[in-house]
């Protein structure tokens, strides 16, 4: 879409900054588009399979695709920043172009594709190089007739069991080769519930331990048992008065007992909270409140709190019936949450499980307890002191994720504060046991409640595992240097996630160490060891051959903007702690300009200074790289370090496809829309046969200057959704998505389209329903009309190309780039070497 003669100005309230200095010359016309790509290969992907051999450029995660898995894992579990391996250290480094990982090994598939075949591998487990551990997959070669199998990561041969052997074909190939999953996909789920040595270990004795369950702290392996809940609801005054506690217990029950699929086999158990814990036992007739006063030495007073939903849904409901008024007569200004989670830990202590808080205010007393008045922020930002609003207050915090993952107990959290709560802290626990947070910040039920209930629903019925434990290993050549991602580290080579579920992803940084041949492939494997919610024990392998390249022309053609993207905000928010915001973004800024230089200087040197040469795989890096700093964790305008930390615990663990649309949101000009778009249309495919379809709109890029002052535009960052509406926008255009004819008539505070029966509304609604299947949750919606909500400030920072957030133009930002590398090419040095380009570029 092409700018029209009456495209809207910015608004005065973005703030930004400018370019200083002489600008090098960049026609405008020139500028790469970040949505042309996504857009081609979104088209091109609608009507094609991808395959998963080595060899093809796969698919970008913002694309829809059906991938056929034929040996190679698919891009939605694993992708990696170049399909094809620098075959030396050296070419890395020349190149620039970060070597990494996205693993997304719950990811969920579309309904198309085949599902990950689980093998039952019986007491002796899965068949497992001698050497290095790595499992059997479709890379491994046969030697000896069959006797042997040679690893393909670390070349050692391993013999085979009598009862797994199987004679060789031609091919050198066993002839039961297509039978088996494990020799041809490369995803696969071995079970391994009935071996021993898979199952989740329980953590030593401690000398001492802050909680104490009733029988005394377990020891050794711990049998495979499905999943428990605890529903933890903070009763204080601030939850109670703002109808958070009302909403969320409602929600529980509609979750429990409405048309979710909770998981049948999981027993539940329900614990409140203020200046004391009140545990609930739901086995008896009349359920009995046990009040925990002891906060620093929490207990289990009884191991009765879990029952089964459906077995005990009539005193289930009436508690949760009660609780909303239960504390109304002397409420408590008091929060415990550090402790009620370790009450949790001592319930959950010998099987894991996942504890789901609802809470409304500040932790004031027991473990963990936080000064009331939070730090003069204003005062901190820019300075070295800056990271310490990223980090727990208390190290308590820090004790508290540490004691949950040892005990396998995933932490999530809804959180509805009214004022300060100091997410830094609390957040903490989240982000190390592999659990969500969900932010709803001045809580109004009739705007957030039904959000609540969807979020809940996703995550109680989303694909998901706990005591997981995870490892990656890589053939000869390269190694694991770096983790990035909600989890904590064990050992620094295994990953131990509390809870793992179809939205979380993490990144790791690979390095050569050695010449690869590139005749051979490069190879990555990643174990995931997890219960599921039933309660079996499993494996998930995910195996990924690559070619290997010692040209640089190679590794660029096929680099994966995606995954270095990812990669680097992973990398980014891990940092928040330990450095300063302003020097993370120039980090990042320079880290930009090398992979442009990278490839200027390998593969365009005869290309004269002046010009600025883009690699096609990279065309939008620049974009990316500025929306990435203008989030709300690294914007160089003030934002509230509650709203920072939620924001750098998000992007930790989101997945790659919610990351880029995070950084640069979807917008879509709905009065633009054709008429045979967002509607069933019937397609003729390459066969000749005619199939339904309802295909979706090309996005435009996120600035004013494409837009008009009559137009009705949404936009979408994953996290939110904004409908803004032009000042001049038509009668009958307000009246097909409104209801109503006058843009002054718009209910600013709805928060659901209303169903009309005009086109326009079916094709909204539509692609409102494609997005939520999509990412399978909603996102809560705002009105923004032009001149009158205070919605389009927020609507104004989601333009990512204009000035605003603190932060530079797209177009001022590639002029930057620009000089960046000019500057090296002119007079020599490095990126980093001089502080005139080192330091702040404005």
């Amino acid at each position: 879409m092409y700018p029209h003669s009456n495209h809207i100005p910015q608004p005065p309230h973005s703030a930004g900054l400018d370019y200083k200095g002489l600008r090098p010359r960049i026609d405008p016309g020139q500028v790469p588009s970040p949505i042309d790509t996504i857009e081609k290969d979104r088209q091109t992907w609608e009507s094609k399979v991808y395959m998963t051999l080595p060899g093809t450029h796969a698919p970008l995660c913002t694309s829809d695709f059906i991938a056929v898995d034929q040996g190679n894992s698919s891009p939605k579990f694993i992708r990696v920043s170049t399909w094809n391996m620098p075959s030396t250290s050296r070419l890395v480094s020349d190149s620039s172009v970060p070597i990494a990982a996205i693993l997304h090994p719950f990811a969920d598939l579309n309904p198309l594709e085949e599902t990950v075949p689980l093998i039952d591998t019986g007491t002796k487990g899965p068949a497992r190089c001698a050497q290095c551990r790595a499992y059997i997959n479709p890379w491994c070669t046969w030697v000896s007739g069959g006797v042997r199998w040679k690893c393909n990561l670390c070349s050692h041969e391993t013999e085979v069991l009598t009862e797994y052997f199987c004679n060789l074909d031609s091919n050198m190939l066993r002839l039961d080769h297509l039978e088996r999953p494990e020799f041809s996909k490369g995803t696969i789920d071995f079970d391994v519930s009935s071996s021993e040595e898979y199952w989740a270990q329980n953590p030593p004795p401690h000398i001492t331990s802050p909680y104490y369950s009733v029988e005394g702290p377990p020891s050794g392996p711990r049998k495979p048992a499905p999943m428990n809940y605890i529903f933890a609801f903070d009763v204080s005054n601030e939850a109670l008065t703002s109808g958070f506690i009302k909403s969320s217990c409602d929600a529980l029950q509609n979750v429990l007992y409405g048309n979710t699929n909770f998981p049948p086999s999981s027993r539940i158990a329900i614990v409140t909270f203020d200046s004391v814990l009140h545990f609930y036992d739901l086995t008896s007739d009349m359920t009995q409140m046990l009040v925990v006063a002891d906060l620093d030495e929490v207990f289990l007073p009884t191991r009765t709190i879990f029952a089964d939903p459906f077995d005990k849904r009539p005193a289930i409901e009436a508690l949760l019936d009660s609780i909303p008024t239960q504390f109304t007569e002397a409420p408590s200004t008091d929060s415990c949450l550090g402790s009620a989670i370790r009450g949790g830990l001592a319930a959950l202590a010998g099987s894991g499980g996942h504890i789901v808080i609802f809470q409304a205010s500040l932790p004031s007393v027991g473990a963990g307890a936080l000064p009331l008045l939070p730090p003069l922020e204003s005062s901190l930002y820019d300075t070295d002191k800056e990271k310490t609003l990223h980090a727990p207050r208390s190290d308590t915090w820090i004790s508290i994720a540490e004691e949950c993952a040892e005990e396998g107990v995933g932490v999530s959290m809804f959180l509805a504060p009214s004022k300060y709560m100091d997410t830094g802290s609390v957040c903490i626990v989240s982000t190390r046991t592999g659990g969500e947070v969900f932010w709803h910040p001045r809580f109004a039920s009739e705007r957030d409640g039904y959000m609540v209930q969807d979020q809940l629903r996703r995550l109680v019925t989303r694909m998901q595992g706990f005591n997981c434990m995870v490892k990656v290993r890589c053939s000869h050549g390269l190694q694991v240097k770096t983790h990035f991602g909600a989890f904590t580290q064990s050992t620094p080579t295994e990953l131990n996630f509390p809870h793992l579920s179809a939205d979380g992803a993490f990144s790791v940084g690979l390095e050569v160490t050695r010449t690869m041949s590139t005749r051979a492939y490069a190879f990555i494997q990643c174990a995931v060891l997890y219960t599921t919610v039933d309660g079996r024990r499993r494996v998930r392998v995910i195996n990924l051959a690559t070619n290997v390249v010692e040209l640089a022309g190679s590794l660029f053609q096929f680099a994966d903007m995606d995954t270095v993207m990812c990669h680097l905000a992973k990398e980014a928010m891990a940092g928040m702690s330990q450095h300063r915001t302003l020097l993370i973004r120039e980090e990042l800024t320079e880290k930009c300009a090398a992979i442009h230089l990278g490839y200027r200087t390998q593969c365009a040197a005869a290309t004269r200074s002046t010009q600025l040469i883009i690699p096609e795989a990279f065309r939008a890096l620049a974009a990316f790289t500025l929306a990435l700093q203008k989030t709300k964790p690294l914007k160089a305008r003030q934002v509230s370090s509650d709203v920072r930390n939620y924001h750098i615990h998000r992007i930790l663990s989101m997945s790659p496809r919610t990351l880029m649309h995070y950084l640069y949101p979807r917008l879509l000009a709905l009065h633009d829309l054709d008429d045979t778009i967002a509607l069933p249309q019937l397609v003729t495919n390459d066969d000749g046969t005619t199939t339904e379809k309802i295909l979706m709109p090309s996005s435009m890029r996120d600035s004013y200057y494409f837009m008009e002052a009559h137009g009705v535009y949404l936009i979408d960052n994953e996290e939110s959704m904004i409908f803004w509406i032009g000042a001049s926008a038509s009668p009958q255009l307000l009246s097909d998505l409104f209801g109503v004819d006058d843009v002054n008539s718009i209910d600013p505070h709805m928060h659901a389209l209303p169903v009309l029966s005009s086109t326009l509304s079916q094709q909204v609604h539509n692609i409102l329903a494609h997005r939520y299947a999509e990412r399978g949750r909603l996102t809560r919606m705002y009105i923004a009309r032009q001149n009158l909500d205070a919605a389009e400030i927020e609507f104004s920072d989601m333009l990512v190309e204009d000035q605003n957030n603190g932060a530079m133009s797209y177009f001022n930002y590639l002029a930057l780039i620009h000089k960046q590398i000019s500057a090296v090419l002119n007079n020599g040095g490095s990126l980093g070497g001089s502080s005139s380009i080192r330091g702040p570029p404005w």
